[in-house]
């Protein structure tokens, strides 16, 4: 279960992944048209960083070992969802993300 905060925001971190040869990673998403950084929520009790090479891991098949941390956002960049994408009927009552970017440098 993802976390959700107090205003209603589920916490997530995105990973740009870079190659040091001006490459980055986007990935597809699976069952869905569209492209996308590797991304996902952020569980109750997890810290972000925990969350990102969780997600890392899950989605790309790294190793922190496998990276190099170059930067990343310094705090929650916030959105809300278009209300059509609100599900009214779910609790904890979800109207967008909250989300921390980090750059990642392949070893």
């Amino acid at each position: 279960m993802d976390f959700i905060d107090e205003q209603g925001f589920r916490a997530n971190v995105g990973i740009i992944l870079t190659d040091g040869h001006g490459r980055v990673l986007i990935a597809g998403r699976a069952g869905r048209g569209g492209w996308q950084f590797p991304q996902g929520g952020i569980q109750p009790e997890e810290s972000t960083e925990d969350a990102l090479f969780r997600e890392l891991r899950e989605e790309v098949g790294l190793e922190p070992t496998d990276v190099e941390v170059v930067g990343s956002t310094e705090g929650w960049l916030r959105y809300r969802l278009p209300d059509r994408y609100i599900r009214r009927e779910r609790r904890p009552l979800c109207i967008g993300q909250k989300q921390r970017w980090f750059l990642l440098h392949m070893q």
